[in-house]
């Protein structure tokens, strides 16, 4: 119940997380102290010496030159509640983990799973002020490397925070033909490349062009695309063909589930019923992704699309893990 509510816990801040990008928020705060930043400015003092070292970040030079000290307390407080509610999970488990250690509730095993996931989640800290400084030196937006990089992190942190809490909670695991384990776990890892994909699709703002679908203004591969050297950084760094990686990884991910549902009819009701709410889980996240981009990337419908990748994560997770060898 711990790691579930720590998984929650995370779930929350990748979204709080979506909020704070999407409203340009994450570049407000200049500074990182680990240590004594659990408390905002306190006086006007406090205050105009933030303001002091936004205005000489590029954001405000280029973007929001002239902003008010009201208006900058605006952006700040949601990145400020995102870095608190990062600490405020890593007591969370922390607290509790080292009661269970010292009451000697857990063994050894589950000991190193358990101080590997926290030192994911120290890195992932450590992660997070990588990519806000690279939006601190001379353009007013981060790296999509690194803003994927803390993406997959926290990704990485929820799943196998579920995968231990499923091992913990001894839930029935159901006999499956070996074509259908792989086919699962295959789900899981297209998933995570297609979160990775999105990322990129995030950091380069490329869900602002192309708001049609199911072709690209007209076009299957827009003609714009592709059009970098050497040819492998346009997966990565072209903003047409960004978005085209991610519409074809999201429809790989849509059938790969369809097909999986289908060979799950066969299965055990406990599993069907997991795969019927895996189908789900990705039925609303490819109506929530094709909605927002039709609409050019509202703040809220975004928000909820990188919140649907986390549960068809989730329900993935719980699919692959109620099943074993037969």
């Amino acid at each position: 119940m711990w790691l579930l509510a720590i998984c929650s816990m995370v779930f929350a801040m990748i979204v709080l997380g979506g909020f704070t990008r999407l409203t340009e928020s994450g570049l407000s705060m200049t500074d990182w102290r680990p240590v004594t930043g659990w408390l905002p400015p306190l006086g006007d003092a406090a205050w105009q010496a933030q303001f002091d070292g936004y205005r000489q970040s590029p954001e405000y030079q280029k973007i929001n030159a002239g902003m008010t000290l009201d208006e900058f307390k605006g952006i700040f407080w949601l990145e400020y509640l995102h870095r608190l509610w990062g600490r405020i999970i890593g007591l969370a488990f922390a607290v509790p983990f080292a009661v269970f250690v010292y009451k000697k509730w857990v063994d050894k095993a589950l000991i190193i799973r358990l101080s590997i996931l926290f030192a994911l989640g120290g890195l992932q800290g450590v992660i997070g002020w990588w990519m806000v400084k690279s939006g601190l030196v001379d353009h007013p937006d981060v790296s999509q490397y690194r803003l994927a990089t803390h993406l997959l992190m926290a990704f990485l942190i929820i799943a196998m925070g579920l995968w231990f809490a499923l091992d913990l909670l001894a839930s029935p695991r159901e006999p499956a033909p070996a074509g259908l384990r792989r086919l699962s776990s295959l789900t899981v890892a297209i998933v995570f490349v297609t979160v990775f994909s999105g990322a990129l699709v995030a950091g380069l703002n490329a869900g602002m062009i192309y708001n049609t679908f199911p072709l690209m203004l007209g076009e299957i591969f827009p003609s714009e695309g592709f059009q970098l050297s050497p040819w492998y950084k346009n997966f990565f760094e072209d903003i047409p063909t960004v978005q085209f990686d991610h519409r074809v990884l999201a429809m790989t991910t849509f059938g790969l589930v369809l097909y999986v549902w289908w060979l799950c009819r066969a299965q055990t009701a406990a599993v069907r019923m997991r795969s019927n709410v895996l189908m789900l889980a990705v039925l609303v996240q490819v109506l929530l992704g094709i909605s927002t981009l039709l609409l050019v990337v509202p703040i809220g419908l975004a928000a909820m699309h990188q919140a649907g990748a986390v549960v068809l994560l989730c329900t993935s997770i719980w699919l692959r893990h109620s099943i074993r060898k037969v």
